[in-house]
């Protein structure tokens, strides 16, 4: 016979022994009564529930906190820029629709101004 073979009759020979010792040491366990086993499970239903709660206010509560602290603050913030960048570009679009605004007639007032200096200067 081969080692494998040898092996192999021994594994079923310590397969039922594993069963049998399993079986004495399953007896040797001390189970708990069942007024025990329902009290531990309501009691580790109970602690889950109250930390579940516990977890879930808190949670409102940091959200309502967001909500209050850094999101409503940012969005006037944006929207207030958005109001100013809103009435420049308005400022801009009427400048250049209207040539007589008078930002650009200053300009050529100044022109107009050296001009006449000049040729007064030039009599």
């Amino acid at each position: 016979m081969s080692k494998d073979e040898k092996k192999s009759k021994n594994d079923v020979k310590n397969g039922g022994k594993f069963w049998k010792e399993s079986k004495a040491e399953l007896k040797k366990v001390s189970w708990p009564k069942p007024k025990s086993l329902v009290n531990d499970t309501v009691t580790v239903i109970v602690i889950v529930l109250v930390v579940a709660i516990v977890v879930a206010v808190l949670d409102f509560a940091f959200y309502w906190l967001n909500q209050k602290v850094v999101v409503e603050p940012e969005e006037k913030i944006m929207n207030s820029r958005s109001v100013d960048d809103v009435t420049n570009t308005t400022e801009v679009v009427e400048n250049i629709e209207n040539p007589e605004d008078t930002s650009t007639n200053t300009s050529d007032q100044t022109t107009e101004n050296e001009e006449v200096t000049e040729s007064n200067e030039a009599e």
